[in-house]
Protein backbone atom coordinates (compact mmCIF):
# COMPACT_ATOMS: atom_id res chain seq x y z
CA UNK A 1 0.00 0.00 0.00
CA UNK A 2 1.45 3.48 -1.04
CA UNK A 3 2.41 5.81 1.95
CA UNK A 4 0.40 8.89 2.51
CA UNK A 5 2.66 12.56 2.59
CA UNK A 6 0.04 13.56 5.36
CA UNK A 7 -1.74 12.25 8.46
CA UNK A 8 -5.47 13.28 9.13
CA UNK A 9 -6.82 14.26 11.95
CA UNK A 10 -10.35 15.06 13.01
CA UNK A 11 -9.91 18.67 13.15
CA UNK A 12 -8.41 18.98 9.71
CA UNK A 13 -10.65 17.74 7.20
CA UNK A 14 -9.32 16.53 3.75
CA UNK A 15 -7.50 18.72 1.60
CA UNK A 16 -6.26 21.41 4.01
CA UNK A 17 -4.27 21.08 7.30
CA UNK A 18 -4.03 23.19 9.77
CA UNK A 19 -1.16 25.36 8.96
CA UNK A 20 -2.52 25.63 5.16
CA UNK A 21 -6.41 27.07 6.73
CA UNK A 22 -4.38 29.35 8.80
CA UNK A 23 -2.29 30.64 5.44
CA UNK A 24 -5.89 30.87 3.67
CA UNK A 25 -7.21 32.36 6.49
CA UNK A 26 -4.90 35.22 6.28
CA UNK A 27 -4.50 35.80 2.24
CA UNK A 28 -8.29 35.80 2.31
CA UNK A 29 -8.42 38.53 5.38
CA UNK A 30 -6.00 40.04 3.45
CA UNK A 31 -7.89 40.79 0.11
CA UNK A 32 -11.56 40.99 1.58
CA UNK A 33 -10.78 42.13 5.35
CA UNK A 34 -13.37 39.42 6.11
CA UNK A 35 -11.91 36.86 8.91
CA UNK A 36 -13.37 33.34 9.45
CA UNK A 37 -13.57 32.55 13.24
CA UNK A 38 -12.62 28.68 14.07
CA UNK A 39 -16.68 27.79 14.37
CA UNK A 40 -16.40 28.61 10.42
CA UNK A 41 -14.11 25.97 9.63
CA UNK A 42 -16.65 23.16 8.19
CA UNK A 43 -17.96 26.15 6.52
CA UNK A 44 -15.16 27.33 4.88
CA UNK A 45 -13.25 23.74 4.10
CA UNK A 46 -16.73 23.11 2.24
CA UNK A 47 -16.69 25.47 -0.25
CA UNK A 48 -12.97 25.38 -1.07
CA UNK A 49 -13.50 21.39 -1.80
CA UNK A 50 -16.21 22.43 -3.88
CA UNK A 51 -14.02 24.80 -5.92
CA UNK A 52 -10.91 22.27 -5.53
CA UNK A 53 -13.18 19.98 -7.46
CA UNK A 54 -14.83 22.45 -10.10
CA UNK A 55 -11.75 24.11 -11.27
CA UNK A 56 -9.67 19.88 -11.41
CA UNK A 57 -7.54 21.34 -9.31
CA UNK A 58 -4.97 18.27 -7.56
CA UNK A 59 -4.76 19.31 -4.24
CA UNK A 60 -5.35 22.40 -1.92
CA UNK A 61 -2.14 23.58 -2.56
CA UNK A 62 -2.83 23.49 -6.40
CA UNK A 63 -5.67 25.22 -6.47
CA UNK A 64 -4.63 28.00 -3.36
CA UNK A 65 -1.31 28.61 -5.92
CA UNK A 66 -3.87 29.17 -8.83
CA UNK A 67 -5.92 31.80 -6.80
CA UNK A 68 -2.86 33.71 -5.12
CA UNK A 69 -1.51 34.08 -8.47
CA UNK A 70 -3.58 33.67 -11.51
CA UNK A 71 -3.71 37.09 -13.47
CA UNK A 72 -7.29 37.79 -13.97
CA UNK A 73 -8.50 37.04 -10.69
CA UNK A 74 -11.20 35.49 -11.82
CA UNK A 75 -11.09 32.62 -9.59
CA UNK A 76 -10.69 34.41 -6.59
CA UNK A 77 -13.82 36.63 -7.32
CA UNK A 78 -15.67 33.31 -7.65
CA UNK A 79 -14.57 31.95 -4.49
CA UNK A 80 -15.62 35.48 -2.69
CA UNK A 81 -18.95 34.94 -4.19
CA UNK A 82 -19.11 31.26 -3.08
CA UNK A 83 -17.69 32.74 0.82
CA UNK A 84 -20.44 35.21 1.18
CA UNK A 85 -23.79 35.20 3.00
CA UNK A 86 -26.80 36.58 1.55
CA UNK A 87 -29.90 35.77 3.38
CA UNK A 88 -32.19 39.01 3.26
CA UNK A 89 -35.46 40.25 2.31
CA UNK A 90 -37.59 43.19 2.27
CA UNK A 91 -38.08 45.95 4.51
CA UNK A 92 -35.92 44.15 7.13
CA UNK A 93 -35.77 45.97 9.74
CA UNK A 94 -37.92 48.13 8.68
CA UNK A 95 -37.69 50.57 11.84
CA UNK A 96 -34.60 51.84 9.88
CA UNK A 97 -36.85 52.71 7.36
CA UNK A 98 -39.05 54.77 9.27
CA UNK A 99 -35.99 56.25 11.27
CA UNK A 100 -34.99 57.34 7.60
CA UNK A 101 -37.87 59.03 5.81
CA UNK A 102 -38.87 60.23 9.47
CA UNK A 103 -36.30 61.61 11.00
CA UNK A 104 -32.89 60.63 9.01
CA UNK A 105 -33.76 62.79 5.24
CA UNK A 106 -35.87 65.72 6.99
CA UNK A 107 -32.45 66.90 8.95
CA UNK A 108 -30.16 65.94 5.76
CA UNK A 109 -32.16 68.79 3.40
CA UNK A 110 -32.25 71.32 6.33
CA UNK A 111 -28.11 71.62 5.42
CA UNK A 112 -28.88 71.59 1.47
CA UNK A 113 -29.24 73.79 -0.75
CA UNK A 114 -32.52 73.47 -3.20
CA UNK A 115 -31.51 71.12 -6.19
CA UNK A 116 -28.29 69.83 -4.33
CA UNK A 117 -28.19 65.10 -4.63
CA UNK A 118 -29.27 63.43 -1.75
CA UNK A 119 -26.87 60.56 -1.13
CA UNK A 120 -27.95 57.34 -0.15
CA UNK A 121 -25.10 54.09 -0.23
CA UNK A 122 -26.28 50.62 0.80
CA UNK A 123 -23.36 48.20 1.56
CA UNK A 124 -23.74 45.24 1.27
CA UNK A 125 -26.61 45.19 -0.82
CA UNK A 126 -26.72 41.90 -1.26
CA UNK A 127 -29.60 40.81 -4.18
CA UNK A 128 -30.99 44.21 -3.81
CA UNK A 129 -33.49 43.94 -0.98
CA UNK A 130 -32.52 46.97 1.07
CA UNK A 131 -31.58 49.70 -2.05
CA UNK A 132 -34.68 48.68 -3.37
CA UNK A 133 -36.66 48.71 0.29
CA UNK A 134 -34.96 51.77 0.43
CA UNK A 135 -36.27 53.69 -2.65
CA UNK A 136 -39.33 52.21 -2.16
CA UNK A 137 -39.98 54.00 1.34
CA UNK A 138 -38.83 57.66 0.20
CA UNK A 139 -41.60 57.16 -2.72
CA UNK A 140 -44.27 56.24 -0.40
CA UNK A 141 -43.99 57.46 2.36
CA UNK A 142 -41.02 60.59 1.94
CA UNK A 143 -43.72 64.34 1.03
CA UNK A 144 -40.30 65.95 -0.14
CA UNK A 145 -38.87 62.78 -2.47
CA UNK A 146 -40.11 64.86 -6.07
CA UNK A 147 -37.89 68.06 -4.85
CA UNK A 148 -34.73 66.32 -4.25
CA UNK A 149 -32.20 64.77 -7.18
CA UNK A 150 -31.87 61.54 -4.73
CA UNK A 151 -29.03 59.15 -5.86
CA UNK A 152 -28.96 55.21 -4.67
CA UNK A 153 -26.04 53.74 -4.67
CA UNK A 154 -25.72 49.90 -3.87
CA UNK A 155 -22.52 47.73 -4.07
CA UNK A 156 -21.38 44.41 -3.19
CA UNK A 157 -18.14 41.89 -2.71
CA UNK A 158 -20.12 39.29 -4.35
CA UNK A 159 -20.13 39.55 -8.44
CA UNK A 160 -22.98 37.11 -8.20
CA UNK A 161 -24.87 38.11 -6.12
CA UNK A 162 -24.85 42.39 -7.78
CA UNK A 163 -26.00 40.71 -11.04
CA UNK A 164 -29.22 39.05 -9.35
CA UNK A 165 -29.73 42.44 -7.78
CA UNK A 166 -29.23 44.20 -11.22
CA UNK A 167 -32.01 41.84 -12.44
CA UNK A 168 -34.63 42.42 -9.92
CA UNK A 169 -36.17 39.21 -9.44
CA UNK A 170 -37.55 37.96 -6.36
CA UNK A 171 -39.19 34.68 -4.85
CA UNK A 172 -42.00 34.70 -2.24
CA UNK A 173 -39.60 34.36 0.59
CA UNK A 174 -38.11 37.51 -0.13
CA UNK A 175 -41.61 39.57 -0.79
CA UNK A 176 -43.25 38.69 2.73
CA UNK A 177 -43.55 41.82 3.97
CA UNK A 178 -44.38 43.71 1.09
CA UNK A 179 -47.86 44.53 0.86
CA UNK A 180 -50.38 43.59 -2.12
CA UNK A 181 -50.88 47.48 -2.78
CA UNK A 182 -46.78 48.11 -3.24
CA UNK A 183 -46.47 44.55 -5.21
CA UNK A 184 -48.69 45.71 -7.50
CA UNK A 185 -46.99 48.89 -7.93
CA UNK A 186 -43.80 48.03 -8.33
CA UNK A 187 -43.73 44.22 -8.87
CA UNK A 188 -45.12 42.18 -12.16
CA UNK A 189 -45.96 38.63 -11.72
CA UNK A 190 -43.76 35.52 -13.50
CA UNK A 191 -45.68 32.68 -14.26
CA UNK A 192 -43.10 31.24 -11.91
CA UNK A 193 -44.65 32.31 -8.97
CA UNK A 194 -41.39 35.26 -9.05
CA UNK A 195 -42.06 39.16 -9.28
CA UNK A 196 -40.09 41.40 -11.47
CA UNK A 197 -39.12 45.05 -10.19
CA UNK A 198 -40.62 47.50 -12.63
CA UNK A 199 -38.15 48.64 -14.67
CA UNK A 200 -37.90 52.29 -13.84
CA UNK A 201 -37.10 51.47 -10.25
CA UNK A 202 -34.19 49.13 -10.92
CA UNK A 203 -32.42 51.12 -13.66
CA UNK A 204 -32.78 54.19 -10.93
CA UNK A 205 -30.50 52.37 -8.57
CA UNK A 206 -25.95 52.45 -8.81
CA UNK A 207 -25.41 48.63 -8.49
CA UNK A 208 -21.62 48.17 -8.33
CA UNK A 209 -18.71 45.72 -7.34
CA UNK A 210 -16.53 47.50 -4.54
CA UNK A 211 -14.69 45.68 -1.90
CA UNK A 212 -14.97 48.13 1.31
CA UNK A 213 -11.05 47.32 2.10
CA UNK A 214 -9.96 48.32 -1.22
CA UNK A 215 -9.19 52.53 -1.53
CA UNK A 216 -9.56 51.91 -5.35
CA UNK A 217 -12.81 50.53 -5.26
CA UNK A 218 -14.17 53.21 -2.10
CA UNK A 219 -12.50 56.19 -3.30
CA UNK A 220 -15.40 57.08 -5.45
CA UNK A 221 -18.09 57.17 -2.42
CA UNK A 222 -17.78 60.95 -1.46
CA UNK A 223 -20.31 63.32 0.23
CA UNK A 224 -23.00 60.45 1.11
CA UNK A 225 -25.63 61.88 3.61
CA UNK A 226 -26.91 58.25 4.70
CA UNK A 227 -25.40 54.64 4.65
CA UNK A 228 -26.91 51.71 5.51
CA UNK A 229 -24.05 49.08 6.13
CA UNK A 230 -26.05 46.37 8.13
CA UNK A 231 -24.60 43.28 9.07
CA UNK A 232 -21.22 43.65 7.69
CA UNK A 233 -19.25 44.58 10.06
CA UNK A 234 -19.80 41.03 11.79
CA UNK A 235 -17.20 39.50 9.64
CA UNK A 236 -14.69 41.52 10.24
CA UNK A 237 -11.69 41.52 13.58
CA UNK A 238 -11.38 44.61 15.44
CA UNK A 239 -8.59 46.34 13.28
CA UNK A 240 -10.66 45.18 9.72
CA UNK A 241 -14.08 47.27 11.49
CA UNK A 242 -11.91 50.21 12.62
CA UNK A 243 -10.66 50.62 8.89
CA UNK A 244 -14.22 49.98 7.22
CA UNK A 245 -15.90 52.51 9.83
CA UNK A 246 -12.84 55.35 9.07
CA UNK A 247 -13.55 54.65 5.28
CA UNK A 248 -16.86 55.24 5.92
CA UNK A 249 -16.25 58.81 8.00
CA UNK A 250 -14.07 60.15 4.93
CA UNK A 251 -17.27 59.01 2.71
CA UNK A 252 -19.94 60.91 4.69
CA UNK A 253 -20.60 64.46 4.24
CA UNK A 254 -20.77 66.29 7.32
CA UNK A 255 -23.35 65.88 9.73
CA UNK A 256 -24.06 62.44 7.27
CA UNK A 257 -25.25 59.28 9.26
CA UNK A 258 -24.46 55.95 9.20
CA UNK A 259 -27.29 53.02 9.78
CA UNK A 260 -25.49 49.60 11.26
CA UNK A 261 -27.75 45.92 11.67
CA UNK A 262 -29.33 45.84 15.31
CA UNK A 263 -26.19 43.19 16.47
CA UNK A 264 -23.92 46.05 15.76
CA UNK A 265 -22.62 48.96 17.78
CA UNK A 266 -20.37 51.76 17.13
CA UNK A 267 -19.09 52.57 20.27
CA UNK A 268 -17.79 49.35 20.33
CA UNK A 269 -15.49 49.86 17.02
CA UNK A 270 -15.10 53.77 17.04
CA UNK A 271 -15.71 57.71 18.58
CA UNK A 272 -15.95 58.64 15.28
CA UNK A 273 -19.74 59.48 15.29
CA UNK A 274 -22.30 60.35 17.65
CA UNK A 275 -25.38 58.67 18.35
CA UNK A 276 -28.47 59.62 17.59
CA UNK A 277 -32.26 58.14 18.40
CA UNK A 278 -34.72 58.32 15.92
CA UNK A 279 -37.81 56.15 16.96
CA UNK A 280 -36.98 52.28 17.91
CA UNK A 281 -33.62 53.11 16.43
CA UNK A 282 -30.26 54.07 16.74
CA UNK A 283 -28.00 55.58 14.24
CA UNK A 284 -24.56 57.73 13.75
CA UNK A 285 -24.28 60.61 12.59
CA UNK A 286 -20.44 62.30 11.29
CA UNK A 287 -20.43 65.79 13.29
CA UNK A 288 -20.54 68.97 11.45
CA UNK A 289 -17.27 69.80 12.71
CA UNK A 290 -14.35 68.39 14.24
CA UNK A 291 -15.08 70.41 17.57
Amino acid sequence: MMAMNFTLKKEDPPGMGREEYAKFCEFFYRKTGIWFQKERRYYVDRRISDRIRMTGSESFRDYFTMVRFQTSGEELQVLVNSMTVNETYFFREDYQFDALVGDILPAVIRDKARGAPVRIWSVPCSSGEEPYSIAISILERWDQADAWNIEILASDIDSKILHAARTGLFGERALSRVSAKLRSKYFSPRPNGDFQIHDALRESIDFSLVNVIDPLHTHRFRDIDVIFCRNLLIYFDDVGRRDVVEMFFEALRPGGYICLGHSESMSRISSLFLPRKFGETIVYQKPLSAE
